[in-house]
């Protein structure tokens, strides 16, 4: 008999690792990067499409293949042919936003299916955060294994969460910080997204901070091995190549690139001394959901966001 569970996974490289596993069941792979550029309430809609494609083709010049993305999501308008979903998805916020709008599109689409979490992150015996695609065959079993069954409270945390990501004020994460739920990783990555904002005393993130740190600190030889540093140890982020290149591109007014590695210039020397605002200088234009980036800043002082001036 052929098995009944549909299985939604966080892309590509775990959906092959899936089958090759020999798991069971059909597969939709989620490609989306929900985590940058805007976005409204109503997923499975036109609008939430147009809104998505244009970002993604005038931020990172990729261009959705419309068709491919159909014959994909159609499997959710068959969804009788299954008597279970499980949802694979990984510890950081690149993650948990595309977690959350998956959740949500399940609920707007009436799919009320018996859902089951499978999260990787911290693994015993070893030191690194790990994500399912780095997990050993066992250790990814044991995983499904204790996979979490989600409830009708957990579905409406996820409700909750989409509208306050597609809404004006993110300091409505902030109770969500300190809240149990089923989702161990979802505090973590709330905080993570809150300090993504431009710090209210220099105007740089938080991961920004982190990332001209990695250069006063180490010797990073070029823009490429500053990536690779940048992928290993950004802790609850996630974000992949495109995300973090966008990034290191934004912050070379504060380094320069030597004969055999990069050093911070005087700019640089103050924003991780803290002294100095930067904010002027480092006009992003990007969008985390409903909120632009640049109308708000964090206050490590008051541990919220605050409009900025």
């Amino acid at each position: 008999m052929a098995s009944k569970t549909l299985h939604i996974t966080n892309g590509n490289q775990l959906t092959d690792y899936l089958k090759k596993l020999k798991y069971a069941g059909h597969f939709l792979t989620w490609q989306e990067m929900l985590c940058e550029g805007p976005t409204i309430e109503h997923i499975a809609s036109r609008a939430f499409y147009n809104l998505r494609k244009e970002f993604l083709q005038e931020c990172y010049d990729i261009e959705i293949n419309k068709e491919e993305l159909i014959e994909e999501m159609d499997i959710l308008n068959h969804i009788e042919q299954f008597d279970e979903i499980i949802l694979w998805f990984e510890y950081d916020l690149f993650c948990h936003i595309n977690l959350i709008a998956v959740m949500n599109l399940l609920r707007q689409k009436g799919i009320e299916l018996p859902l089951y979490l499978v999260c990787s992150g911290r693994v015993k015996g070893e030191k690194e955060l790990k994500a399912l695609g780095e997990l050993t065959p066992e250790q990814l079993q044991k995983h499904y294994t204790e996979r979490i069954k989600l409830t009708e409270i957990d579905k409406d945390l996820m409700r909750s969460l989409w509208r306050i990501y597609c809404g004006k004020d993110h300091n409505l994460f902030k109770p969500f910080i300190v809240q149990n739920s089923s989702f161990p990783y979802l505090s973590n990555c709330l905080r993570a997204h809150l300090e993504r904002f431009p710090d209210s005393k220099t105007g740089l993130s938080t991961l920004e901070t982190h990332t001209l740190k990695m250069i006063a600190d180490h010797n990073i030889k070029s823009t490429r091995h500053l990536l690779g540093y940048i992928l290993n140890f950004q802790g609850y982020y996630g974000f992949g190549d495109l995300q973090i290149n966008r990034m290191i591109s934004l912050l070379e007014i504060f380094y320069v690139q030597l004969d055999d590695r990069l050093v911070l210039n005087e700019k640089g020397r103050q924003a991780i001394e803290h002294a100095h605002d930067f904010s002027s200088e480092l006009q992003s234009p990007m969008v985390f959901g409903g909120v632009k980036k640049l109308d708000f800043q964090f206050s490590k002082t008051e541990n919220k966001l605050i409009n900025t001036v």
